[in-house]
């Protein structure tokens, strides 16, 4: 057909196990299968890009459209890593990347609501239901994998050197286990299972599951299918199921009918009228349909249009700076210290805003909820920073105030701005935090446009939880309202044009210690003016709580530090004492 087809369709999934691939053609809106095959391990986790290079070199290159999805592709940086090896191997194609997990439900729904349950060498649950998708589990051999392959085989392993530990007995599973993998004592057994890795382990699952009589192993399957239904059933419970279709996936599931029958069993106990069935489309079918276009893009990445970017506020140049490297030294620090009046006006400018959005805080945190600050970049580091400070200034607890970071804690200290451009992730963010009705979620964005924070928005909303919209941008649309209560923060142009670090960081740094102060305020957190919540971690916050306890009781210095090594260093008991005359 050429050295290159339009026509032509390439399906890549990778395991830890095996990959599989499938070269279909497209005939008006049906897919063919031409050929396909299969090969070895394919997880992003296991091989060098050397390896990953080479094992895509040998499959089909005439295809226009390529579909890749492989174990261990986990985050943006994965994508992009991926990307790259495959664009180096099919550079004229169209090239569309992910983890096995999306094309694993693909295969099983295409573009229609469900749950696939995925019990191969590991194992993962994913959900999606009106174009919400949730999921469970995924998490690798060392903190999930729950009823995978891996995790039962290494409950077999320990099983068995329980049983000689406690009886001096090798069990028939030992015994062949000890066969399978030509090893002749324990002792070697230990050593290999140390060095092996995950998907060696997982060779002991049909070994295991050929001893399923034995009421040991059978507790080690009831408990794998159980782990697995629980996880599916979270899933179902979230995205509000109400007969759950669900797909059983994965080697584990399609090659041992008895493992489908304990997690079907464990799931209707919940679910009884689910529809329950074993996917039988191979995962590769389903990189297809991905690479095809027939489903949306598994993970929602929205980007701004550069036009709208170039629109914000934070964007344009600043007319005074525009021969900055021009000014003499001073000239240039008092060019800095001049445009910092901007920020007083513009956080002047929102008084109102500011204050509804305290009230808003207050009653909520009254009522038992909390406060979850969520960005990316600069403006998600100065929510983190606000919230750390709460509990050592106002004695509350750490998730009273929370700060939710695009790009996890390493982007504290390293730049991580690409985490910002996913919705998904961001409404995943306040998934895995638990966000709930009477919770309130700050959104921060300098531009008022980051989809990271858009997305946690719009899902704190579909929760109930209040939303507060922090931007230094006043100039965004507004056809949309994303919160109930929004706050612009008229900055104007930075002094280097983009860099919102600078005046609309100062201004954001400002109105989140309005909003978190001033919260405490109205939580009874102060008294008078003095931190009487303080927590005195060390010895100058020591000396400043001698200090406020010997002003508010109208002691001496030394008598206050007496009566609160006393109290346990609580500024208010302390306090209280000497008003109640009670002796140190």
């Amino acid at each position: 057909m050429g050295a290159f087809s339009k026509n032509l369709i390439l399906g890549i999934e990778g395991g830890a196990t095996k990959t599989r691939w499938i070269l279909c053609e497209k005939e008006n809106e049906s897919l063919v299968s031409i050929t396909e095959g299969v090969l070895g391990p394919g997880s992003l986790r296991l091989l060098s890009l050397e390896e990953l290079r080479h094992l895509l070199s040998v499959m089909p290159a005439d295809a226009s459209r390529v579909g890749v999805f492989l174990a261990g592709c986990a985050t943006e940086r994965d994508r992009e890593v991926l990307r790259e090896v495959a664009d180096s191997v099919w550079p004229h194609a169209t090239v569309r990347v992910g983890s096995d997990r999306e094309s694993g439900f693909a295969a099983a729904f295409q573009d229609h609501d469900g749950i696939a349950v995925i019990a191969g060498t590991g194992s993962a649950v994913t959900g999606r239901a009106g174009g919400i998708e949730d999921r469970a589990g995924g998490w690798g051999h060392l903190l999930g994998d729950s009823g995978g392959g891996y995790d039962i085989a290494i409950n077999a392993l320990r099983r068995i050197l329980y049983d000689y530990d406690t009886a001096r007995e090798i069990t028939p599973l030992a015994a062949e286990t000890l066969q399978l993998l030509g090893i002749n004592t324990l002792a070697e057994l230990t050593v290999w299972a140390q060095a092996a890795h995950k998907s060696d382990l997982a060779r002991i699952t049909p070994v295991v599951f050929r001893h399923a009589e034995e009421f040991s192993v059978a507790r080690i399957l009831r408990r794998g299918a159980a782990a697995l239904a629980r996880l599916a059933g979270s899933v179902a419970r979230r995205l509000e199921f109400h007969s759950p279709v669900v797909r059983l996936q994965g080697g584990v599931f399609t090659g041992q009918p008895i493992y489908r029958d304990l997690f079907e069993q464990e799931f209707r106990k919940a679910w009884p009228t689910a529809d329950i069935d074993v996917c039988t489309t191979p995962g590769s079918m389903g990189s297809v349909y991905l690479a095809a276009g027939h489903m949306p893009d598994p993970v929602r990445v929205q980007t701004v249009a550069e036009s709208e970017v170039a629109q914000a506020v934070t964007e344009q140049p600043n007319p005074r700076s525009a021969d900055l490297g021009l000014l003499p030294t001073r000239k240039l620090v008092e060019l800095f210290a001049t445009e910092e009046r901007a920020v007083e006006e513009a956080v002047r400018h929102c008084v109102p805003e500011l204050a509804i959005a305290v009230d808003l805080l207050t009653a909520s945190l009254q009522a038992g909820g909390r406060l979850f600050y969520i960005g990316a970049g600069t403006s998600g580091r100065l929510g983190l920073l606000d919230a750390s400070e709460m509990p050592p200034t106002f004695g509350v607890e750490p998730e009273l105030v929370q700060g939710v970071l695009a790009g996890g804690v390493a982007a504290v200290m390293r730049s991580s701005e690409s985490a910002e451009d996913s919705r998904e992730a961001g409404a995943l963010a306040l998934r895995d935090r638990g966000v709930r009705d009477s919770d309130v979620v700050c959104g921060i964005t300098a531009s008022g446009r980051t989809p990271y924070v858009l997305g946690a928005l719009a899902e704190a909303r579909r929760l109930g939880a209040g939303t507060i919209f922090l931007t230094c941008n006043p100039r965004r649309d507004r056809a949309v309202g994303h919160a109930d209560v929004e706050i612009d923060l008229p900055t104007g142009p930075e002094i280097i044009t983009g860099s919102t670090r600078l005046k609309a960081g100062t201004a954001t740094k400002v109105a989140l210690n309005i909003l978190s102060t001033c919260v405490m305020v109205r939580l009874g957190r102060v008294d008078g003016n003095s931190m009487s919540c303080l927590k005195p971690t060390n010895e100058k916050l020591r000396r400043r709580a001698a200090q406020i306890v010997a002003d508010c009781a109208k002691i001496d210095f030394e008598q206050a530090l007496d009566l609160l090594s006393c109290t346990n260093w609580d500024i208010r008991e302390a306090i209280l004492r000497t008003k109640s005359h009670i002796s140190p």
